[in-house]
């Protein structure tokens, strides 16, 4: 089947308390988003990459390319005012059947195992999603009191979330919901059942200041390996 990757890269430098959004922030040499896009490339070099951009970024993002070199052959689409929005731009850049994961454009540290095995677990069951086990215990919180929780019923949810083109445009055509975290409840929301498989650890996503440390960290390490 066909691979395509929708990567989408909206977000803002709020909680970096930088004017610069996360996803452009350099890290080990290269912006954040040009280590993921590669990452998703040297995967596969057919695999048909769409990034989706705020409209309002395009001038920073070629001008970053042009300050990095970085010419890796990549469709832009138009984000929208939220997630789901953003998204559904993207999938409308595919125009056949196949696998698509959607993956945060501020997780470059995806290694190619854990991309591979979400097109390979779509392909079979429609979808796949990337999630890791809770290292710590939890409590729930009700008010004024709270108790403790079996984490081994959770799950930490990560991207890439796969899935199979037709499932994923099709449960894009509902109306959004607040309740939608992530494209995996989107397609819940249309009645399938959601597969998860085995992520890592090391694949964060950038949020606050002390992710960009281990990152650079973790993309030091691989360099040296």
């Amino acid at each position: 089947m066909k691979q395509f990757a929708v990567i989408v890269a909206g977000g803002s430098g709020s909680r970096m308390n930088s004017e610069i959004p996360k996803q452009y922030l350099p890290v080990n040499g290269l912006p954040v988003l040009m280590h993921t896009i590669s990452a998703f490339h040297f995967y596969s070099q057919s695999l048909e990459i769409i990034v989706v951009l705020p409209p309002k970024d395009l001038d920073l993002w070629k001008e970053l390319c042009e300050k990095y070199r970085f010419n890796l052959p990549v469709q832009i689409a138009p984000g929208g005012e939220t997630r789901f929005q953003s998204v559904k731009n993207g999938l409308k850049r595919i125009s056949s059947d196949g696998v698509v994961a959607i993956h945060d454009g501020v997780r470059p540290l995806v290694n190619k195992e854990i991309i591979a095995a979400s097109y390979e677990i779509a392909a079979l069951h429609g979808s796949a999603i990337a999630a890791v086990r809770l290292k710590e215990s939890i409590r729930v919180t009700d008010k004024d009191q709270t108790k403790t929780a079996d984490r081994s019923k959770y799950r930490i949810i990560q991207t890439p979330q796969t899935f199979q083109v037709s499932l994923i445009k099709e449960a894009y055509k509902i109306p959004e919901d607040p309740q939608f975290t992530d494209d995996a409840s989107v397609l819940e929301k249309t009645g399938h059942k959601i597969s998860l498989f085995e992520g890592s650890y090391k694949n964060i996503k950038i949020t606050t200041p002390e992710d960009l440390i281990i990152a650079e960290a973790f993309l030091k390490n691989q360099l040296l390996n």
